[in-house]
């Protein structure tokens, strides 16, 4: 069987996704008999050069270098896969979309006028073709060697669609939401965490972004009718993948 050739690049992140690579362990050191990871500075300071089979992408893209680094990425790749909040959504980095990033740039470093940065944080897709998401902040190491595996057999990898209330029912969850009253995203946002907030009684963060049909301003509606406060229920959808389109839309309502 042919090695699958790998390459897992970083932009504007915390090394978070990356590192769930690394915390496959067994299962990685399993994997590195299938699987070339030819480009993986987390990992190695050996590179071998392109193209690769498969482009892990981590990060936003915040720089003007970087802009044109992801497009380098997508010419030498046969498939680019952004892994991660800041990748698939502009993540933290993307609060300062926001904000005016000359007055940070003030407070911040002493000589300010250094520094290139691009005017907002965007998720890759903002600027190349991305074949699959993998969401998350970090990204699940499970969903990685899911979708991994299921490349090296040939079949087209399957990633989750549906809210992250269906996996609160298959765990048997109560909800929340309904029962306390506590605000909670899980009914737009994307499954994926095994529910892991909601199972420890506190609402959904938001961290896999919104789920395919999200209707984001149906669920501030409800959380009006709450009686949620504006700036809370601003800041539930401003976290992690508040710059996706969906949760932009209620931000910018209450801006």
């Amino acid at each position: 069987m042919k090695r699958l050739k790998v390459a897992v690049y970083k932009f504007s992140s915390c090394d978070g996704c990356q590192l769930q690579f690394l915390n496959m362990e067994e299962e990685l050191l399993q994997l590195v008999d299938i699987v070339d990871f030819a480009l993986f500075y987390e990992a190695r300071k050996a590179v071998e050069p392109g193209p690769y089979d498969i482009a892990f992408v981590e990060g936003a893209i915040s720089t003007p270098h970087e802009a044109e680094v992801i497009k380098k990425v997508r010419e030498e790749s046969n498939l680019v896969v952004a892994i991660g909040a800041c990748a698939t959504a502009g993540g933290i980095q993307a609060l300062r979309n926001w904000a005016n990033v000359d007055e940070y740039k003030q407070y911040v470093y002493p000589r300010p006028e250094y520094l290139e940065v691009l005017k907002n944080a965007e998720p890759i897709s903002k600027y190349v073709k991305v074949d699959y998401e993998l969401r998350g902040c970090p990204v699940s190491k499970e969903q990685l060697l899911l979708f991994i595996l299921q490349i090296i057999r040939g079949k087209r990898p399957t990633l989750p669609v549906s809210p992250l209330c269906i996996e609160c029912k298959i765990k048997g969850n109560v909800c929340v939401l309904v029962t306390r009253g506590i605000p909670c995203l899980g009914p737009v946002v994307m499954s994926g965490c095994g529910a892991l907030c909601p199972s420890y009684g506190r609402g959904c963060y938001g961290c896999y972004g919104p789920a395919v049909d999200a209707r984001a301003q149906t669920l501030n509606n409800y959380f009006k009718e709450l009686g949620v406060r504006p700036k809370d229920i601003q800041l539930m959808f401003k976290q992690f993948t508040g710059w996706a389109r969906e949760f932009k839309e209620v931000v910018e309502e209450y801006e």
